[in-house]
């Protein structure tokens, strides 16, 4: 745990301080899936306390729960006569091939259909995994790439260190950061109780590292809008990841839209954007763009395989993530399984947010741009080692918040947090709400 946390410190440019973790047990994996949980919410942590201290001259203690912060990695909702929708597609998932395994990342109607462009109309699993069953699994990771879907053939740890992907992202630091223009020097809205309040955070991310990280940072009181494309959904995550947003949608192939988009981004003091490495280019939003719109922007992406390489601008998800780096290879040995083991939550999306998160923050005041990738994060994972074998206590009615929050769904609970700021508690003055279902302005 010191060497993963240190490691991250380091990364952000924090002070390498303790920081102590309460409670015991782990999630059962075949790596240190908690201790990564807890590092990571702990360098967020300590991103806002150190930001504190710039402003007050107190540096505030904190603490992390491993159980809810392990429990937070997997999910935070806890619904009150209602069920969140699946998160996964019905033929999503993993598939063995004639020399090995793929998985198929199916959520988003158009990767299904880019899918099925390839293996031909899926009528369930059964269908998928008999058309799978024909094909090599390099031939078939490739050809659904190339009709723009998402996939990944199951590779180990040692194939993906000799594969030139897995070389470029290896070579890149967990965090790049660059120097930008600096930001004005703005009069500090915030207060120890809301370290946030006044900054502004334009959110372009999506399932599922970027909301966590503009949901962290919407529980320090930054005002966070999030802007969706006009069709776009993700039904199975929405009301996990917009606790605390508001969220609008825009057509940026739209001349109206990108008007507003244009005076939104003007006015921001961070945005957050996921998208392929190439996509905000090809909209005409480059970072040489971005810079001339909103001079002293702090600007933090992320993609999934890395920034350099063959594969930058590859679409991926952190279960391909898994699959590609040799997690799920790993984890079917560990398991002693027949079928690829990927790890219980998925934390390569979770740690990746709050290490954006924390990278925002620490950005505050002097601008600048950080990037971070999925498969970095993995190999942050990887090298960590296994984690205990020691089981977490299961989950009871105590861990959640006694606050009910009244979503478009239905009433809920969240789980308490698990992090503790002295005088800074986490929370969210807005509950989960549905995309598109607010204006796209400041407030």
């Amino acid at each position: 745990m010191t060497d993963l946390l240190t490691s991250i410190q380091a990364a952000l440019g924090l002070s390498r301080t303790p920081i102590p973790f309460t409670s015991s047990g782990a999630l059962p994996s075949a790596f240190a899936v908690t201790d990564l949980a807890c590092a990571s919410i702990a360098a967020a942590g300590q991103a806002a306390s150190e930001w504190l201290q710039q402003q007050t001259g107190r540096l505030p203690n904190l603490e992390v729960d491993r159980r809810l912060a392990s429990f937070w990695f997997a999910t935070s909702i806890r619904p009150v006569g209602w069920s969140v929708p699946p998160l996964w597609d019905p033929v999503a998932g993993d598939y063995a091939t004639n020399d090995g395994w793929i998985r198929l990342h199916t959520n988003a109607p158009h990767h299904r259909a880019a899918a099925e462009s390839v293996l031909g109309a899926c009528a369930d699993r059964a269908d998928v995994a008999s058309k799978v069953a024909q094909w090599a699994k390099t031939d078939l990771e490739q050809a659904v790439i190339d009709a723009g879907g998402c996939a990944a053939e199951m590779r180990t740890w040692a194939q993906w260190q000799a594969h030139p992907q897995g070389l470029a992202v290896n070579a890149e630091p967990l965090i790049q950061f660059s120097a930008g223009n600096p930001q004005q020097p703005k009069l500090w809205k915030g207060s120890v109780a809301q370290p946030l309040a006044g900054i502004k955070v334009l959110d372009l991310t999506r399932v599922l590292a970027g909301p966590i990280a503009s949901r962290f940072l919407a529980g320090l009181g930054a005002d966070v809008l999030r802007i969706d494309p006009p069709t776009w959904n993700e039904p199975g995550v929405v009301p996990e990841v917009t606790l605390g947003k508001r969220c609008a949608r825009l057509d940026l192939h739209n001349q109206d839209d990108r008007a507003v988009f244009d005076s939104l981004l003007k006015d921001a003091d961070i945005l957050l954007h996921g998208y392929r490495a190439d996509a905000l280019d090809r909209l005409g939003y480059g970072v040489a763009e971005r810079q001339i719109l909103a001079p002293g922007l702090i600007d933090v992406c992320l993609n999934a395989y890395g920034w350099s390489g063959p594969w930058q601008n590859r679409r991926g998800f952190d279960s391909l993530v898994q699959m590609s780096s040799g997690i799920a290879e790993a984890g079917m040995q560990w398991k002693k399984a027949d079928k690829p083991t990927p790890l219980p939550v998925q934390a390569l999306d979770h740690a990746t947010g709050y290490l954006m998160a924390a990278a925002a923050i620490t950005l505050l005041g002097r601008g600048g741009s950080a990037r971070l990738s999925l498969a970095r994060t993995a190999k942050l994972l990887i090298e960590n080692g296994a984690g205990t074998d020691e089981a977490l206590r299961a989950e009871d009615a105590s861990d959640q918040g006694l606050l009910v929050e009244q979503t478009p769904w239905g009433p809920a609970h969240r789980l308490q947090v698990p992090l503790k700021i002295t005088g800074t508690p986490l929370q969210w003055a807005l509950p989960a709400a549905e995309l598109g279902s607010h204006r796209a302005q400041w407030w």
